[in-house]
């Protein structure tokens, strides 16, 4: 029997240099292009993924380059929050990929594929605290919004860069490729907060520019051929207020919460539900429907 064209597509990933490929269109991505060839470009993949700009900023005179559009900010008040200060929010739009409990020994299934919290985090000795906890899984397609908020309001004791391959994040890479995000570059954000406990947002690269910035550390930039990074900031570390930015994707990828089980939450959204920033994906029993 032929392989399928997935299968195929995911054997030719595994030989090419995805990260090097991926710094280099990202410098492309960055360079500043005639604004008539830009706006092409720009009008072809609206139209190829369907996207309405009309929530979004547009700088006077049109976006200086690729990345600039693909970042795109958006304006105020087009995402706003749920009201309820006991729900875990959407970090960002996209598909509620899957969901579910952490089992004992921090171990998960994410489309049936087994994976290890100490292995997403890249700190085994931290994973223990979530078991019995809660994860959620958001893809960002590439028509979505790029940048990824809080999901919570919290002070962010640290921020681990945890460095790794770009594979796709898509059904290609969650079929084809074994503990696709545990290999993949990520940066996970843990904020303390006084109704969750401990609260984690673990940012994943993507292949094709596949670079993460942090919005509250701009030293921490994935992709830029560094060893892993990581961030202790303790008791001065930034507050977020739930909603806040906390990093943006230059192309890309997934977001992975996970919270303890102390939090007391239950998830009312669905695995395959379309998400906006700011939505409510878990409450705790008794909050607001």
């Amino acid at each position: 029997m032929l392989p399928s064209k997935a299968r195929v597509a995911a054997a030719v990933l595994r030989v090419l240099p995805r990260n090097r490929l991926s710094r280099q269109l990202g410098r492309l991505a960055d360079l500043p292009v005639p604004a008539a060839a830009l706006d092409r470009c720009v009008n072809a993949y609206l139209k190829a993924y369907d996207i309405d700009l009309r929530d979004y900023e547009q700088p006077d005179g049109g976006y200086p380059s690729f990345d600039a559009f693909f970042t795109r900010q958006l304006l105020a008040g087009k995402r706003p929050l749920d009201a309820d200060e006991d729900a875990l929010l959407s970090p960002s739009d996209g598909r509620l990929e899957d969901f579910g409990t952490i089992e004992r020994g921090a171990k998960l299934f994410v489309k049936g594929k087994r994976y290890d919290v100490g292995e997403l985090l890249g700190d085994r000795q931290a994973a223990e605290r979530f078991d019995g906890g809660l994860f959620a899984v958001v893809y960002l397609s590439p028509r979505d919004y790029h940048r990824v908020h809080a999901p919570v309001t919290g002070r962010v004791s640290s921020a681990r860069y945890v460095a790794g391959t770009l594979y796709p994040v898509n059904s290609i890479g969650l079929q084809h490729v074994p503990n696709l995000f545990a290999v993949n570059e990520r940066v996970a954000v843990h904020q303390q907060t006084e109704r969750f406990g401990e609260v984690v947002s673990v940012m994943v690269g993507a292949i094709v520019v596949g670079r993460i910035g942090i919005t509250f550390d701009e030293s921490l930039v994935t992709n830029v051929g560094r060893p892993a990074v990581v961030r202790e900031y303790g008791a001065t570390g930034p507050q977020l207020a739930r909603g806040q930015e906390l990093g943006v994707f230059h192309i890309g990828s997934t977001v992975v919460l996970f919270t303890t089980g102390a939090a007391g939450l239950r998830f009312v959204r669905g695995a395959g539900d379309v998400v906006r920033m700011g939505e409510a994906l878990a409450r705790r029993p008794g909050g607001h429907a």
